[in-house]
């Protein structure tokens, strides 16, 4: 086939015609309608484009008709485009494969000696490869659904994220029950079962965020697929579900860190999503949100003792959106056991070398809900108050005293403190991190508040 042939070929592409403007096949195209004075050029253009993917130009060009979003793969999975599209497509992955299985002589005659010459496979089929594509058009995508699993949603259109969070579900120990649920939810979203919209709801920290993003990597290859939304783009997801509806693959819209004010207008938008419109719920789309607050809206007692006239209604109306979530799971702050559990996970995964006494050592004072500053201020502006109040409880005040100034050495100098007390019968009371010297502390504190008895 002569450079003006294979030209013309390209030029008439319909079905795949998208190919002609991203690389390597634009750099090509340029080649074939290149001037003989330009023509080693353009070549060595087209083969440095080519050469960024790999060296097998039937391989590059085959993955390149794979990923194209072309008529035939949006009219969806499995389905007949219909017999003009069908013989449309299988002309042009004829001319495809001819051109893939080509090497740099048979496309370009009487090229330079000195350009190098690329792989090629000639038993490729790309018939094959596309069938078999279609056929897994629910887990692969095309497009950039096929080159990408997290999007971010950026003036109503989706962006691919190029660099997503690698987070595994592997990675996060601790909350297993919590997040089971979770997973099994995606489950069913993925096979088509009903799913409910999930809201992850706890203490900072717990991991809610990072279950959603290790969810999305761990089922990407079941055709899953992240699109992250912010609170202020939520009167766009209505358009965005019309579109994904259409879509193979399946689709999580994640909402991080949700709350609204009382007042405000994006609260509207996520009820009328939640509960669906005339047009009903889209089958392959769940919205997922993480919150630190269980029903989601800024309450104020000022709210409460308004002027307005249906004020149990209009609680009720912002207490319930969380319910309007089918499935809610709570990540509560862990109790001992489980942080020490949580502890020893992580100190493998990173290959931390500590006796197990020295980790929960170091992980109840990382824990610690006051910075070493505030301590710090907080010792330096009691102490005085304990040595003036010390006649009433001399005792008291010498136990204060003793452990106020064991703390504060301890937090000034190593930043935490040592002699750490467990309550395995009381799991709440964990998250105060007691030592001898906070006993100290509180008994000496007890004695001074007592009522002085002297007459």
């Amino acid at each position: 086939m002569l450079r003006n042939e294979w030209l013309a070929h390209l030029d008439g592409l319909v079905v795949f015609r998208g190919l002609l403007a991203a690389e390597p096949l634009r750099s090509l195209h340029a080649a074939l309608a290149a001037d003989e004075d330009a023509l080693t050029g353009a070549v060595a253009a087209f083969e440095a484009a080519l050469f960024a993917r790999g060296t097998n130009w039937t391989e590059a060009l085959l993955d390149a008709v794979l990923e194209e979003e072309n008529l035939c793969l949006r009219v969806a999975a499995g389905q007949d485009a219909g017999p003009v599209l069908e013989t449309a497509l299988n002309s042009e992955l004829d001319f495809l494969q001819t051109l893939g299985r080509a090497p740099l002589d048979e496309v370009f005659p009487g090229a330079a000696v000195f350009l190098p010459r690329w792989e090629t496979t000639p038993d490729a089929d790309y018939h094959a490869a596309y069938e078999a594509r279609r056929a897994a058009m629910g887990q692969k995508g095309y497009g950039m659904f096929a080159r990408h699993h997290v999007f971010a949603l950026e003036d109503g259109h989706l962006v691919p994220v190029r660099f997503p969070d690698p987070q595994r579900l592997s990675e996060l120990p601790g909350y297993e029950q919590e997040r089971e649920k979770v997973i099994a939810n995606t489950r069913a979203l993925l096979e088509g079962r009903p799913a409910n919209n999930v809201l992850l709801y706890g203490d900072a920290g717990t991991g809610k965020s990072s279950t959603v993003k290790a969810i999305a990597n761990e089922f990407a290859p079941d055709g899953l697929r992240l699109i992250e939304v912010k609170k202020n783009q939520l009167y766009q997801i209505p358009a965005l579900m019309d579109e994904l509806a259409k879509n193979p693959l399946k689709f999580i819209l994640f909402i991080d860190d949700l709350s609204f004010a009382s007042n405000d207008d994006n609260f509207a938008a996520l009820k009328a999503i939640l509960e669906g419109g005339v047009g009903g719920r889209s089958h392959n789309v769940a919205v997922y949100a993480t919150s630190n607050r269980r029903h989601l809206v800024k309450e104020t007692m000022a709210d409460r003792s308004g002027d307005d006239l249906h004020a149990m209604d209009t609680r009720q109306e912002l207490m319930s959106l969380s319910a309007r979530f089918g499935l809610t799971v709570t990540f509560q702050q862990p109790d001992k056991d489980r942080y020490d559990r949580i502890l020893l996970e992580l100190a493998k995964q990173y290959n931390v070398q500590m006796p197990s006494d020295q980790l929960f050592i170091k992980g109840a004072a990382f824990a610690l809900p006051l910075k070493r500053g505030w301590v710090v201020l907080l010792s330096i502006l009691i102490l005085p108050f304990v040595w003036l109040f010390r006649r009433r409880s001399p005792l008291g005040a010498g136990l204060a005293l003793g452990g106020g100034l064991s703390n504060l050495w301890e937090r000034v100098r190593y930043g935490r403190v040592y002699d750490y007390v467990r309550f395995p019968k009381l799991p709440r009371l964990w998250r105060y991190v007691w030592n001898l010297a906070d006993f100290a502390i509180v008994l000496g504190g007890t004695l001074l508040a007592l009522p002085d008895r002297k007459k």
